[in-house]
């Protein structure tokens, strides 16, 4: 079997990361990867269990040397986010991440690239496989479901494990240290709409907001990416103030940690108006593209004729529509007070889906401040009471607090610096880490989160650094040392 990365190190690490990446691992769709997982396990004659969730767990035994040395829970989920570029026919199903090296990174061919958190996997396998490092007693949790709420860590049976020392291998900036995370909570909001036959004397264009950046809503929200969901609203909200458009149908973004990078509606019009909402069109795109020439050059609007639709929302709905979506918060809302440059809170409009009789968004939001985050879920409760929308929230996941003390920090610490020759930095992260619900399940747990450079996460522009991947290696490693030759 042919390996792209074949010339990468660590290269036993890269080789199992283009061995995962050949396996479908779409959120709620692990079968295949868990299956690989246990029959790793299998190979090597590794304890392992799986949980009634799908989490794998396998124990690597001490080496007689560190029998009284602490047992360490090295974390990954196993679940990717898969996006692609509108003319890939990818089918995440089915086939496997095409992998290529492009100067100093590894990227996918149109579709993200599954590093986070498959390079985490890749590490824990590799530690797992090497018979010549040695260490105490080790746990290895592969949790599912990670990118649609950290489910599977959510439903992690207690009797999985039982170290109390935890590194998560799951962030993405080599050389930073993570102590803290963000929580989470999510609303669904349901607008309600009168549907109406459609008169053949109208005509139907199709509206679509394309080539967004993207990215993640926690990691990067803060970088200014526009969402093409308030894009397509602001434009639609433009364009009804010169003719009478009616909404048959909109459509937008897809995961709910993703900044969606698209968005399309179909609308009806009168045949009069068309030349003039081209001319209003026209200029108002170009206007935001002024607008977004710092942040997302590659914006590209469309309006085109399509087929007319047998029902659309009629003019009072249409508009209750679209002024929801002009005033559902999205982005940065509150920036920390205690942790430099910390997002503190933030949503995410994630994604619009048209149903039979109402327009469902998906809002995603964050927060390392649990009474702020309940405040964004009761901004959009007001909401939905003031367009008459249904309303649901679901219960959330915990955040993560910073501990400058912990004494796993404090080991991962040394070991970053005797790799990378200075200090680490040391940080939170406004997005969810399954460190947060894991402490909350295991009392005195003590955890610190590390991984190598990755960029455009859950985008098809996911890219990961390949040198800070062996400086990851060496780190983790050095950590897991000092654990072992300090603490036993």
């Amino acid at each position: 079997m042919a390996y792209v990365t074949e010339h990468l190190k660590p290269r036993q690490l890269w080789r199992y990361f283009e061995e995962i990446s050949r396996i479908p691992r779409a959120s709620k769709k692990e079968r295949e990867v868990l299956d690989y997982l246990l029959q790793f396990a299998h190979d090597h004659g590794l304890d392992h269990r799986e949980d009634g969730a799908g989490n794998i767990v396998m124990t690597r035994p001490s080496h007689p040397q560190f029998a009284r040395a602490p047992v360490v829970v090295l974390q990954s989920h196993v679940d990717m986010v898969c996006e692609k570029n509108a003319d890939s026919s990818h089918d995440f199903d089915r086939d496997p991440i095409i992998l290529c090296v492009e100067g100093d990174w590894v990227k996918a061919e149109g579709t993200s690239l599954g590093a986070d958190n498959g390079i985490g996997i890749a590490a824990m396998l590799s530690i797992l496989a090497d018979q010549e490092l040695q260490f105490g007693k080790m746990e290895f949790l592969f949790t599912v479901e990670e990118e649609v709420g950290l489910n599977g860590a959510l439903a992690l049976d207690t009797k999985m494990i039982s170290g109390r020392i935890m590194i998560n291998l799951d962030t993405e900036e080599v050389g930073a240290l993570y102590m803290g995370c963000a929580g989470g909570r999510d609303s669904d909001l349901f607008v309600p709409g009168k549907t109406v036959s459609v008169g053949r004397e109208l005509k139907a264009l199709r509206i679509g907001v394309s080539g967004l950046r993207g990215g993640h809503s926690g990691a990067e929200i803060h970088l200014g990416g526009a969402n093409a969901i308030k894009l397509l609203a602001r434009v639609i909200s433009r364009l009804r103030s010169v003719a009478a458009l009616r909404i048959a149908s909109i459509e937008g973004g897809d995961k709910h940690n993703a900044i969606p990078r698209e968005a399309f509606a179909v609308v009806t019009v009168e045949e009069r108006d068309l030349e003039n909402l081209d001319k209003h069109f026209d200029r108002y795109t170009s206007e935001l593209r002024r607008e977004l020439e710092a942040n997302d050059p590659s914006v590209h609007f469309d309006l085109d004729r399509v087929d007319l639709p047998a029902h659309v929302f009629d003019e009072g709905s249409s508009g209750n529509i679209i002024d929801t979506v002009m005033v559902v918060p999205h982005g940065v809302l509150a920036m920390s007070g205690v942790v430099a440059n910390l997002v503190e809170t933030s949503s995410n409009l994630s994604s619009i889906r048209t149903e039979e009789e109402s327009v469902h968004i998906h809002a995603s939001h964050r927060s390392s401040v649990e009474s702020a985050l309940k405040g964004v879920c009761d901004v959009h409760t007001s909401i939905s009471r003031l367009v008459g929308a249904r309303i649901e929230q679901d219960v959330g996941y915990p955040g993560w607090n910073p501990d400058p003390a912990s004494r796993v920090l404090g080991f991962a610490k040394r070991g970053a610096e005797s790799v990378i020759g200075r200090v680490p930095d040391v940080c939170a992260i406004h997005a969810g880490l399954e460190c947060g619900v894991i402490k909350q399940k295991f009392e005195g747990m003590d955890a610190v989160s590390m991984g190598p450079t990755i960029r455009g996460a859950h985008s098809p522009d996911e890219r990961v650094h390949i040198g800070s991947v062996n400086q990851f290696w060496q780190i983790l490693i050095e950590t897991l040392r000092l654990i072992n030759t300090e603490v036993s």
